[in-house]
């Protein structure tokens, strides 16, 4: 009797989260075509659903795809909030991308378990890009994806999946976008493992990125952040370092600000154009109405 008792109690209390968790939802987007999708990856008991953002341009495309990879707060990752990267979803969607922002297992409502993997931070980044290869692959078995126009970016343990994913040299990515890209750890030496894991992924690129890294990042100082390009680049990797000097209170947020286009976007326009992807407002307009509502 206790053990129903328990049983009952667990479950009215993880029910009673979840849906405090939607109550704050914010409200989709309609005028950026904004949806939430839950992905399966897998069957059986191993399968899982991972939950993800879609925002579209008009039309039926077939549009270039920028996959956004999220990162990772503090505290029990399933109580972290739905990514949106609604600045950076705006600026690629007005230029005719579709953004896919994928929640990785055991993070907001997808489900599984994230798995830290200790002080082998080469391998969580692995784990991590299998699910990005998983939402990247059922964005492509989607009319509206072009499979052959691919950009990868992802902010702070995003970063990090980002460049790990890199290396699997997946048919039609064209390029990648690191945004104060690692993983910083306790109790182990996580500077020195950060910097072999970037080592480990840029031999095996071959794909060119972009890094943005400023100088009072509370989690990846300049040091670190050079040490990092420094191994990724000698083992054989492409990237291209943007040292922007010092953002707001921290720079680890700078992607995530609307104060930052004017630092990452002309210079990510110039790697877009650099590797053929397009740049252009022209492509698909977004109206006034539309970036008002995409706060």
């Amino acid at each position: 009797m206790q053990n129903k008792i328990k049983t009952f109690l667990v479950g009215f209390i993880l029910a009673l989260l979840n849906s405090a968790c939607m109550a704050q939802e914010p409200i989709l987007n309609a005028a950026l075509g904004e949806q939430v999708v839950m992905i399966p990856v897998g069957s059986g008991i191993f399968g899982v659903k991972l939950e993800t953002t879609i925002f579209k341009p008009p039309g039926e495309g077939p549009f270039p795809l920028l996959i956004m990879n999220h990162g990772k707060a503090a505290g029990n990752p399933h109580f972290q909030p739905r990514a949106r990267y609604t600045v950076i979803s705006r600026e690629f969607v007005k230029r005719g991308y579709a953004v896919v922002i994928p929640m990785r297992k055991g993070f907001s409502q997808s489900t599984g378990l994230y798995v830290a993997g200790g002080c082998n931070i080469a391998g969580n980044g692995r784990a991590q890009a299998d699910d990005l290869q998983s939402a990247l692959e059922y964005a492509l078995a989607q009319p509206w994806a072009d499979k052959k126009r691919i950009i990868i970016a992802g902010q702070s343990h995003g970063g990090l999946t980002t460049m790990a994913f890199g290396s699997r040299n997946f048919p039609g990515v064209k390029g990648l976008i690191n945004f104060a890209g690692g993983l910083r750890l306790e109790d182990c030496t996580w500077r020195s493992a950060l910097v072999d894991a970037f080592a480990d992924y840029g031999a095996k690129t071959k794909v060119p990125s972009v890094w943005f890294y400023g100088a009072n990042d509370s989690y990846f100082n300049p040091e670190v952040a050079t040490k990092m390009l420094a191994a990724y680049n000698a083992a054989g990797g492409q990237a291209i370092l943007i040292a922007y000097g010092p953002f707001k209170n921290d720079s680890h947020g700078m992607s995530s600000s609307q104060d930052g286009v004017d630092i990452w976007w002309p210079e990510t326009e110039k790697f877009l154009k650099g590797i053929g992807m397009p740049t252009d407002t022209g492509i698909s307009p977004i109206n006034a109405s539309a970036n008002a509502t995409l706060q």
